[in-house]
């Protein structure tokens, strides 16, 4: 992945705030430095350009008309993490999501920075993602599917979510022919971090989910 800006340097709570702020993010493999990325061009979902395809949007509406299901945002954040790290992965056969990033973002969730949005079926956790989110920027990190489409609901509801609360964009980091497909596109680096300056300095909103987000969607 080009865009490598920085190598080294711990990963707390004020260096992940200050390093998501000026659009950069830690990637790295067990055994390397803390490496820091900037890509150019940047792969960003506008969320009112999201593409809700036929075969997800009748998922969604058997998921919603269902009482066992539900999305909960923030209920059991380091479940989803770990899920996340242990998800395999086509092309890849370790986890950039190490221990040390496990830990740090827990920090930056107990810090209000880092949220779950998860999909739950009755009452196990069956999917869900996590993000960064300042001010009104939020950046996608990883997702996981223990069922089919359990991740796509949770981007779905993110993307509700975001689309209720006024949050116009979720950072993708980079190109992939699946985010493509929902709507991604890529812009310049510097219109990435201009937008960011403005977003990241306003009032964030309240991290819950609410069914009624789904019309936002649907």
């Amino acid at each position: 992945m080009a865009g490598l800006v920085a190598a080294g340097g711990g990963l707390s709570v004020i260096r992940l705030h200050e390093a998501y702020t000026q659009g950069m993010f830690p990637w790295f493999s067990q055994g390397q430095p803390v490496l820091w990325w900037s890509p150019d061009p940047r792969m960003v979902l506008q969320t009112h350009d999201f593409k809700l395809h036929r075969s997800l949007r009748q998922t969604l509406v058997k998921f919603i008309r269902d009482p066992q299901s539900e999305i909960r945002i923030n209920f059991d954040f380091e479940q989803v993490i770990r899920h996340c790290a242990h998800a395999s992965r086509k092309g890849q056969p370790g986890t950039w999501i190490v221990d040390e990033m496990i830990e740090a973002y827990q920090d930056l969730h107990a810090a209000g920075f880092a949220h779950s949005v998860e999909t739950w079926v009755e009452g196990e956790l069956v999917g869900g993602l996590y993000c960064v989110s300042i001010g009104c920027a939020v950046f996608g990190e990883s997702m996981f599917a223990r069922q089919t489409d359990a991740s796509k609901i949770a981007l779905a509801a993110l993307v509700a979510f975001s689309r209720t609360n006024y949050l116009p964009w979720i950072d993708c980091q980079q190109n992939t022919r699946h985010l493509a497909s929902l709507g991604a596109i890529e812009i310049p680096r510097t219109e990435f971090l201009q937008k960011m300056r403005q977003l990241g300095t306003l009032r964030p909103p309240e991290w819950t989910f609410n069914p009624a987000y789904w019309s936002a969607l649907l």
